[in-house]
């Protein structure tokens, strides 16, 4: 069978309904990693539905407990053959946020796929069901059309506390090192930059989450008797934070900053417009760093947002100064950022100008920011197979803006990343009336099923080149 076949098997696949009857069932497990209920109804997620799908196509599974106490589990899956040069590693995750079931609208219910034209409504259908669900179906179909062999082996590790952080799976991929070794990553997740355009992006933001807080003294006190007399702690904060970031978004911390925008990264970005869609809100375009597209900012620089600020009784204000303020912050970073001293910056910046009694603490984990090279030739392989599938030029994202767990297979795992997301941005992800578009599944499938075939033909020239360049033996 041709390429050409296989990617009409993949078409064919959606036409005839298929991936809708797998869709709906899994939709309809409630798969809540947020709710200490859904626990085992993710673990026969993995062991019912998932695993004797893969285990049809020839993989070994394996469900594994997590090494973080109170963590879900994972499944591992490999899938190898004798004399296979390189190895794939994908990924996906199990678990959804609430199906907050009440605020869904009338007709709609968060475990039930509901079809209106071109949107397929359901918990998941865009996070991360849909996604996976459309990976492995193409995946099974390629496999069909090659008569049961790739050329490549395949490994696949699905977790089920994405959508609370992932905890332990930074841990879990060190634990499993050599079971999850390969030379390429390829996932989806996240949304397409437009509905009608593939992308691909080659990792994603990070994000630091920190606190600022001024604590003058217990209580407050008559704003009459001691107004001018008494420093506020809410006015000290207003304007330590006015120090960080100006009144029009600009970053005014240097060392907060990345060093530059690379060339290649502004070259990747010149084609792809942000926002613009019917839900999307207006861009402000005189907002953030000044010099820099709407698009490089939010996917080639740093921003720093105010994501709460309290001072006093906000409900319930009455005369009296505050003697404490509290403001709960988050930088989302590219690479080329000195993210690992971010505390020390701030701590720095304040001191410098006198806001020694402003605390800075981080809040959470960070994420590690991560961006394969837009010139690397996994990048180039996969943008020409899209391009050939869909017939349609795809956008490259240097890196997603928002912030996913890339961090854990390209720097702990050392691995060429590549996200093929399925979604679109106006898909109510992780809300009500969350929905997966029809028409960018179908051709999801085919742009997978041309992935996973070009790799069987083109793989192993640009895994061996790629050692070469390195210095490894092949």
């Amino acid at each position: 069978m041709r390429r050409e076949q296989a990617i009409a098997a993949a078409a064919a696949y959606f036409d005839e309904g298929h991936f809708f009857d797998t869709l709906a069932r899994r939709v309809a497990q409630r798969t809540e990693s947020q709710n200490p209920a859904g626990a085992p109804v993710l673990r026969a997620y993995l062991a019912e539905d998932i695993t004797p799908e893969l285990q049809a196509m020839g993989f070994a599974c394996r469900i594994l407990d997590n090494p973080v106490a109170g963590g879900g589990p994972f499944l591992i899956a490999e899938r190898t053959e004798p004399g296979a040069s390189f190895g794939v590693l994908s990924y996906g995750h199990a678990d959804v946020v609430r199906g907050q079931d009440a605020q869904w609208r009338a007709g709609l219910a968060p475990w039930r796929v509901t079809v209106e034209g071109d949107r397929w409504y359901g918990r998941g259908s865009a996070d991360n069901k849909g996604q996976h669900t459309i990976n492995l179906a193409a995946l099974a179909l390629v496999l069909q059309a090659r008569g049961g062999r790739l050329g490549y082996d395949l490994k696949l590790v699905i977790e089920t506390g994405e959508e609370i952080g992932s905890p332990g799976l930074r841990a879990f991929c060190a634990l499993h090192r050599e079971a999850l070794a390969a030379d390429l990553f390829i996932a989806s997740d996240g949304p397409r930059v437009a509905a009608a355009r593939p992308t691909l992006f080659l990792g994603s933001r990070g994000f630091f989450n920190f606190r600022l807080r001024v604590r003058l003294r217990p209580g407050g006190h008559h704003s009459g008797n001691w107004g001018g007399l008494l420093r506020n702690a809410g006015t000290r904060l207003a304007h330590a934070l006015a120090s960080l970031v100006d009144a029009k978004g600009r970053v005014l911390v240097r060392s907060l900053l990345p060093d530059q925008l690379p060339a290649n990264v502004r070259q990747a970005l010149a084609t792809i417009e942000v926002g613009g869609g019917p839900a999307d809100p207006a861009i402000d375009s005189d907002w953030g760093e000044p010099g820099l597209t709407p698009t490089e900012r939010v996917y080639g620089w740093n921003t720093l947002e105010v994501l709460a600020f309290k001072t006093g009784n906000p409900d319930a204000p009455v005369g009296a100064i505050p003697g404490e303020a509290f403001a709960l912050c988050q930088i989302r970073f590219v690479v080329g950022t000195d993210s690992a001293h971010f505390i020390e910056h701030l701590r720095a910046h304040l001191d410098q100008l006198g806001f020694d009694d402003v605390a800075v603490e981080p809040d959470g984990e960070a994420m590690a920011a991560t961006r394969l090279d837009p010139d690397d030739p996994w990048a180039h392989w996969a943008l020409d197979s899209m391009r050939r599938s869909s017939g349609k030029a795809p956008a490259l994202l240097p890196n997603f803006g928002g912030s996913l767990p890339n961090d854990v297979f390209a720097e702990l795992l050392g691995l060429p990343t590549l996200w093929v997301p399925h979604s679109y941005p106006a898909c109510s992800q992780h809300a009500p009336d969350e929905h997966l578009l029809g028409s960018v599944a179908r051709e999801g499938l085919q742009i997978m099923a041309g992935l996973f075939w070009d790799l069987a033909e083109q793989g192993p020239a640009i895994a061996q080149r790629r050692r070469t360049a390195a210095g490894v033996a092949p």
